[in-house]
């Protein structure tokens, strides 16, 4: 019986995936409704997606222009964003126009949107697993999403930014490193390369290693050369397609933070030189190795010396923006300085996960997909390394732990099961398909260690950040004629997505001289912020009290004018505009002479 239920699932094995998809479709639909109706793109960048998309379509703003006008004007913010994550997203909406009304239609495109490419990585994902682990093995991948809040927060409705699409593409690559057949998987990995390039630089270290990986299978066996050639033309070629493409106005510049001049021709110049390996082929693994570290080494220094200003953090902040703004932004901190029970549920997947591809590559050790294995264990090793740098990695790790995590099931599970004690037989596989999977440690948190009660402050601090960017709130302040408003940069993205009004900057490192001043702004004198609103002839004052963004001007500038501002401290040249009464919001008319 059990047999014929793994001949059932391998042989059926696409058409059981996609309904466990549907179902998932469905779960995200119904647990996010509330988020849909209400238009709840509750981070600045989905935010900020949606009104690139609407400049698009509603206003004729070019295909290579991404600067978002309603920032900084009359320049705009030079976003280093790309138009490729854009068109699914403006396809739902020009299908949703066809029977719906201009705002359902977004609403329908922001909740199917961002759960499109979950399908893809549930079908690389699946691949990966049948490739090296066991080719009935893949449903527990599905349960182990369940239990990767990091990773699925990234697919969830509303939630519309690129994130989602990277880590599809990284899938995908990692299923292509895992491809028996070579030509094909190096296409496969090339050409996911070059779409994740094309959409942002955020996984380009993992991919980097996708890359070395296709080096060092050649290096150890030259019968590899097929893989090589074709990940090299894939690359090469589908970078230069993605750059020609997609690449904005901005980033046609030697820009280090998205895909410019500077990585296409790294890609070029290195895809070159993969190809001529290939190639060439000698006979000796030693001498494909002296080749191949040689070739590494011209690329090194064909970046260092032809672009030794992208040698540095890609973003390229100033030290002042850094401590003044980005040293704040909580994704940019290590997991461990977390809440430590926020902190243990990112970090346990990861490590069950290390664990699993551990125990697989020795179960794979005489097996010709033990580079395979190596390849991609070293990728989930990367990503969850670089949790004790930055936790934004952390839906990359929890992703790249799942096939780890499923071969610690099913390689370890069976032998606990057929131990000749009980309780290793039950309490132990039991305990080990839980902890593999996932599910173990937010178990015994949410049984064993309930949170604390919040205090009064952090309660505010909740209901400000869940209350300042509803609908409702700043439905008064859309009724006011367009204007300019110096607000929080958090809050920046979503008032100029729902309503007509223009902001100084959101939180974007590529306008840090704007971010600086907004800083500056809300933390020096009445008179200092005088100078920058004229500066930004800047209509109104809008600040939403006890927003996290404040409390960082509250313990770091605890005289500052946007403290006087909360306390009523009001300077002569604001004139305060009524909202209605209880809402979260505060807003001031500049006075002009």
């Amino acid at each position: 019986m059990e047999e014929r239920v793994k001949a059932f699932v391998d042989r059926h094995w696409l058409p059981l995936l996609f309904a466990a998809y549907a179902l998932f479709f469905a779960y995200l639909i119904w647990s996010r409704w509330a988020n849909i109706q209400n238009f709840a793109l509750s981070d600045t960048d989905d935010n900020m997606r949606i009104a690139q998309v609407r400049a698009w379509l509603n206003n004729g703003q070019d295909w290579f222009d991404l600067r978002q006008y309603r920032l900084n004007a009359p320049d705009g913010a030079n976003m280093h964003w790309s138009r490729l994550v854009d068109l699914p997203l403006a396809g739902l909406i020009l299908l949703g126009r066809l029977f719906l009304g201009g705002p359902q239609a977004e609403m329908f495109a922001v909740a199917v949107a961002p759960i499109l490419p979950l399908a893809v990585l549930m079908i690389a994902l699946a691949l990966t697993i049948r490739r090296l682990v066991h080719p009935s093995a893949w449903p527990l991948m599905v349960v182990c999403l369940f239990f990767a809040g990091s990773c699925v927060a990234q697919f969830v409705p509303t939630r519309i930014d690129h994130h989602g699409w990277q880590l599809a593409f990284l899938a995908i690559a990692v299923a292509g490193l895992a491809d028996p057949r070579r030509a094909r998987g190096g296409v496969t990995v090339g050409l996911a390369s070059a779409l994740s390039l094309a959409i942002g630089l955020e996984l380009m270290i993992y991919l980097a290693l996708a890359g070395v990986a296709q080096v060092l299978m050649w290096v150890a066996d030259a019968g590899q050369r097929r893989r090589l050639g074709a990940y090299a033309a894939s690359l090469s070629g589908g970078t230069a397609l993605a750059f020609l493409l997609f690449a904005s106005n901005d980033n046609r510049l030697a820009v280090c933070d998205a895909l410019s001049p500077v990585w296409l021709s790294d890609a070029l110049v290195g895809g070159a030189l993969m190809l001529a390996l290939a190639w060439w082929s000698p006979a000796s693994w030693k001498t494909r190795l002296v080749v191949a570290v040689a070739a590494g080494a011209i690329i090194a220094g064909f970046h260092a010396l032809v672009w030794p200003h992208c040698l540095s953090r890609l973003e390229g902040v100033s030290d002042e923006v850094y401590q003044l703004w980005l040293s704040h932004v909580r994704e940019a901190r290590p997991f461990y300085r977390h809440p430590w029970k926020t902190a243990a549920t990112i970090i346990a997947l990861p490590a069950t996960g290390l664990i699993g591809w551990a125990v697989l590559a020795w179960f794979r050790r005489r097996d010709p997909r033990l580079p395979q294995v190596l390849a991609a264990g070293a990728i989930a090793l990367t990503a969850t390394a670089l949790l004790f740098w930055q936790s934004r990695t952390g839906p990359a790790a929890q992703m790249m732990a799942i096939p780890g995590a499923v071969a610690l099931a099913v390689l370890v599970g069976p032998r606990l099961y057929n131990s000749r004690h009980m309780l290793v037989r039950t309490l132990g596989t039991t305990l080990l398909v839980l902890l593999a999977l996932g599910g173990l440690v937010p178990l015994l948190l949410d049984q064993f260690a309930p949170n604390p009660p919040r205090t009064e402050r952090q309660l505010a601090v909740a209901r400000a950040n869940a209350s300042c960017p509803t609908l409702a709130a700043m439905r008064p302040i859309a009724k006011l004629p367009p204007a300019t408003m110096f607000t929080f940069g958090d809050l920046a993205p979503r008032l100029i997505a729902i309503t007509p009004h223009r902001a100084i900057i959101g939180p974007y490192h590529r306008n840090g001289p704007q971010i600086v001043d907004a800083m500056k702004f809300f933390r020096g004198t009445p008179d200092e912020a005088r100078v920058l609103a004229d500066k930004y002839r800047a209509d109104y004052v809008l600040i939403c009290p006890m927003m996290s963004q404040a409390t960082v001007y509250m313990a770091e500038a605890p005289r500052g004018f946007y403290v006087q501002l909360a306390s009523g401290r009001i300077p002569a040249w604001l004139d305060p505009v009524p909202l209605p009464e209880g809402s979260p919001l505060k807003l001031w008319r500049v006075k002009r002479p």
